[in-house]
């Protein structure tokens, strides 16, 4: 029997209605939220993130500003730039788009944004409330991932979760959310890296599978188990020379043999991704929520 399609495109259009409810009271009480996003260099694919994140703004009635700053930009002017940011009354959330040139330090630059507009959740002190199970911003993409799981109607409670790659902005937070003891979560985690041993035996026994590991097509159906649930957190491009760009967009898991296995999955594009920008505007409609 073929996956169920966890479609992040049709969940993401769902919780966008409840975000408009909330931005309408918002606005009936004088507060339109407001998100800056900063980008250094001309990195296209930072560009388009950007772009894409306002644009959604934009769509939502929200209050958006871009700052542009050059590749040869001093880490003091940008950090400047984020103090203002800080203090501008107009602005709730504050995001500076990844990776930056090599002249600036990425640790200072997060650190400098105030905690209550770190709608990315990078802050230390916000990162310090996920792990002590407080309230706080959580990073957007593991937070698309839970939403997506929850709004599938697939229970996490009890669950076996396993959670493949450890990075800072997916792996990491998602394994401390889904720990968590609330109704939401209470999951048994396992989070795989790349020195795991006997990877394959412990990816066969999950409920739950999150592939966050970057290399495309790297779960194969051999690592999954029937009637697994599995989410596909990566974007990878591979050579199509049938597209008309010369590649073609694919995740870390085997779509097409995984999906012939698991009782649900994700696709890419359109899964996680559509939820990533929501829960970014989500985060920046809290922040807004919390000032009043």
């Amino acid at each position: 029997m073929a996956a169920q399609i966890i479609d992040g495109k049709k969940i993401a259009a769902t919780l966008q209605q409840e975000l408009l409810e909330r931005i309408q009271k918002l606005k009936e009480k004088g507060v339109t939220p407001g998100l800056a996003a900063v980008l250094v260099g001309e990195n296209p694919a930072s560009a388009i993130y950007v772009q894409s994140k306002i644009k959604k703004c934009l769509e939502l009635g929200l209050f958006s500003e871009t700052v542009r700053l050059p590749q040869d930009v001093s880490e003091n002017t940008l950090l400047q730039r984020l103090h203002a940011l800080n203090a501008d009354a107009r602005i709730h959330g504050i995001l500076v788009q990844l990776p930056l040139p090599p002249q600036i330090r990425e640790r200072i630059v997060i650190e400098s944004i105030a905690p209550e507009k770190d709608v990315d959740g990078f802050h230390p002190v916000n990162r310090g409330r996920l792990q002590l199970g407080e309230e706080t911003f959580v990073p957007c993409t593991p937070a698309g991932v839970q939403q997506m799981i929850l709004r599938s109607g697939v229970k996490i409670s009890g669950q076996h979760v396993v959670i493949l790659g450890r990075s800072q902005i997916v792996g990491l937070p998602l394994a401390l959310m889904l720990a968590q003891k609330n109704p939401s979560a209470n999951a048994t985690v396992t989070l795989c890296h790349s020195a795991t041993k006997n990877l394959s035996e412990i990816t066969a026994r999950a409920d739950i599978l999150v592939a966050a590991i970057g290399r495309a097509n790297f779960v194969t159906a051999g690592m999954v188990r029937d009637g697994a649930v599995v989410m596909d957190v990566g974007i990878n491009r591979v050579e199509d020379k049938n597209s008309p760009k010369g590649y073609r967009v694919v995740g870390d898991v085997d779509f097409a043999r995984v999906g012939e296995k698991a009782a649900a999955i994700t696709p890419v594009p359109g899964g996680v991704g559509p939820m990533t920008i929501m829960m970014l505007m989500q985060n920046t409609i809290l922040a807004a929520e919390r000032r009043l």
